[in-house]
């Protein structure tokens, strides 16, 4: 082993992932600059470090110092010190106010900072506001630095130090070496693999029911992913012992212990739920139950009456299941409406509000996304709220509009209650009186929710509620490929794949990958929005089958960005480049920011010294350090499950054999079903066919039908 000594220049590369940089140093006795590569995820421009590690030569790169360790000592000359601070390590601090700092206290500039912060006030420009963030940001980075050397002392992500550091404080690495376990379970994007993989560095028991424990909870919680709210114990025993490399009984044991401390509840038919499913599901079904047990307030009233006065007023006809339907929401306490596309469910809702305006009750609206509730509000000209909103619910408290403080209505109407998850419908159910009249819009053909359970179908298939169906396709609908080809794929027949110029639906055969790439990024920047008159990003939106692969929603995302956004204005976390005004979506339900899974915004302002930027979400402005990152997408092209509750001017849909896996039925005709305006599907006409006729729903471990039933 060799020791080299220098100041860092240039950090070349840098993935986040794993720690491997590549950077140039400036050491004595060498002319040039020096290439080094390691793990030294860590180190900052400007830090003088001494590297213990061996000369190696690349055939493509040269000569190369592989490091296998560090040690750091602050930079001893003004220049080093003014390149150190302004490398962007100290949040607060850039290249503009390092050279202030430097100018104005020199060689002290670092004992100053460490020891005196408050004098930074005597520096040109900076307030106090700036130097109490300096004086954060200078004590979380030397934290930070030992927990990042201590993870990656143990070959564990750098990229999760700072997370750990914000959750834990200056008790993390004791937490970690006591129990690494706990990551899983405290922090999002840690997930139990990432969690086991230090454990095992540390020297963790194999078989320690700690260990066995997280990855039941970490199977569990996979499956929630994918919509079920419970899982047998066969199937926990098997992906369980399949991922630890366990013995069965081994676990079986260990399900039994969590039983035991109620980590886990066991119900009929060999079903074992994560407790907050459990309670959801089994509430889910008590409080419909109570619901239709309930006082109804309607009035004895002629309702035939009501509805002939709205069609003289409105100037409209219903049809006879409109009527139906009307009728049954004014004279039932708890009822579904669902259709597809065309159909009139907007048309039935609005007389549905205005009945009950007319019998005098006070009606409350909500819809589980942000947009879904902005259309509802649009095309009733009443409020409509996100289901969060209406519930008022406030980190760490929770909803505030619960059992004890109901919602202050006679009459509830949720619209795209397909998207509503097991655990969001108890606690809308639970805010709700038994007296209300709880009245569920939506197409029950889409996909199911994104969260666990398959809530909107469980209840039709029980028979317990009244449900009205519509189907007819209205004549102005029909007009439209959009809303015929979406009832086509329904009924498992092709669309129409042969539009005239002034159709609003249009298929492009293209079989190579690369092209099609090119096709749909020229679809995008140039053909529609300038036949169209649109904005290329706010009015079309790419929307994918899955996240990978060259017509994957990450790849597209990269190529629209750079040929819609070319702007220099960025931040850079994990591996993707995030760039002022890009369309981002956020993936996670954030209670303390207000903004939840799927909602769509635009970055508004981005302070790269500080490393913040700004995201507007439906009007709201909410600001996100550089380490809160990993909660946002590009959204330039999403998938269409995320698309879910939203509707798009123009909608640009790859559908090829690459995404074979996730050709279904419901996925397509979802997807159809999110433009207003025009549809493009590119891609391949076989891909199409088989979608069409893969009407194979995954079948989800719910209980709520059989419990309403």
């Amino acid at each position: 082993m060799e020791y080299i000594s220098g100041v860092v220049e240039r950090i070349t590369y840098a993935n986040e992932e794993n720690g491997f940089c590549v950077i140039k140093i400036k050491s004595k006795g060498f002319p040039d600059l020096v290439t080094v590569v390691g793990n030294l995820a860590a180190v900052n421009v400007g830090a003088v470090l001494r590297l213990k590690g061996e000369w190696k030569y690349d055939s493509k790169y040269g000569k190369q110092f592989s490091a296998i360790d560090y040690r750091e000592t602050i930079p001893a000359t003004i220049a080093g010190i003014e390149k150190y601070l302004g490398s962007g390590l100290i949040k607060g601090i850039g290249p503009v106010y390092a050279r202030r700092i430097v100018k104005h206290f020199k060689e002290d500039t670092l004992r100053v900072i460490e020891e005196e912060t408050d004098h930074l006030i005597h520096v040109d420009g900076i307030g106090k506001r700036r130097v109490d963030m300096i004086k954060k940001a200078w004590q979380e980075q030397k934290e930070i630095k030992n927990v990042m050397l201590f993870l990656q002392s143990h070959g564990v992500s750098t990229a999760y130090a700072v997370k750990i550091y914000k959750t834990y404080g200056n008790e993390s690495i004791d937490i970690v070496k006591s129990n690494p376990f706990r990551l899983a379970d405290d922090i999002w994007g840690i997930g139990f693999r990432t969690a086991d993989k230090i454990a095992q560095q540390l020297g963790f028991d194999k078989n320690s029911f700690e260990r066995c424990r997280s990855g039941i909870i970490y199977v569990l919680n996979q499956l929630s992913n994918d919509g079920h709210c419970y899982a047998t114990r066969e199937q926990i025993i098997s992906e369980t012992v399949h991922m630890l490399e366990l013995e069965e009984g081994l676990i079986d044991g260990t399900i039994d212990r969590m039983i035991e401390e109620k980590s886990v509840i066991p119900d009929e038919q060999n079903a074992i739920y994560l407790p907050p499913f459990y309670f959801s599901e089994t509430g889910t079904a008590k409080r419909i139950r109570e619901i239709l047990a309930g006082q109804a307030t309607q009035d004895a009233i002629d309702v035939n009456n009501l509805i002939t006065e709205i069609e003289q007023e409105q100037h409209i006809t219903y049809d006879e299941v409109q009527k139906d339907a009307i009728k049954t929401a004014a004279l039932s306490k708890f009822m579904v409406l669902t259709g597809g596309p065309g159909t009139g469910k907007t048309t039935t809702t609005l007389a549905i509000i205005t009945v009950f305006q007319k019998m005098g009750k006070k009606v409350l609206l909500a819809a589980p996304t942000g947009r879904a509730a902005k259309r509802m509000s649009e095309t009733t000209g009443m409020e409509s709220k996100t289901i969060h909103r209406l519930l008022e619910f406030k980190p760490p408290e929770g909803y505030q509009k619960n059992t004890d403080n109901p919602l202050e209505c006679d009459v509830l109407i949720i619209d795209e209650t397909s998207m509503v998850d097991i655990i969001l419908m108890y606690n809308l159910l639970k805010a709700v009186t038994d007296d209300t009249v709880v009245i569920l819009v939506g197409d029950v053909d889409q996909l199911p929710s994104v969260g666990a359970g398959n809530v909107l179908k469980d209840i039709i298939d029980s028979g317990q509620v009244e449900v009205i169906k519509l189907t007819r396709i209205f004549r102005q609908a029909l007009g439209s490929a959009i809303i015929t080809n979406a009832h086509r794929i329904n009924k498992g027949e092709m669309p129409n794949l042969h539009s005239g110029r002034n159709s609003d639906f249009f298929f492009i055969q293209e079989d190579e990958p690369q092209k099609r790439v090119e096709t749909i990024q020229n679809l995008c920047t140039k053909r529609l929005p300038q036949y169209y008159k649109v904005n290329p990003v706010h009015d079309i939106q790419v929307l994918c089958p899955m996240q990978r692969g060259e017509t994957g929603a990450q790849n597209l995302n990269a190529v629209l960005q750079e040929a819609l956004n070319p702007t220099h204005v960025t931040i850079k976390y994990g591996g993707t480049v995030y760039r002022l005004n890009d369309k981002v979506m956020q993936i996670k339900n954030n209670y303390d920011k207000n903004v939840f899974n799927g909602d769509i915004g635009t970055i508004v302002n981005m302070d790269t010294e500080d490393k913040t930027l700004v995201i507007r979400f439906d009007g709201n402005d909410v600001e996100y350090d550089a380490t809160e990152l990993d909660e946002v997408v590009l959204a330039y092209a999403t998938t269409v499950h995320k698309s879910q509750g939203s509707e798009y001017k123009i909608v640009v849909a790859p559908f090829t054999m690459q995404h074979y896996m996730m050709l279904q039925r419901n996925l397509l005709y979802t997807c159809v079903t999110r433009a207003k305006k025009v549809f493009v599907l590119v891609g391949a006409k076989k891909a199409v066919g088989i979608a069409v006729s893969n009407n194979k729903i995954e079948q989800r471990n719910t209980m709520l039908s059989m419990r309403l039933a």
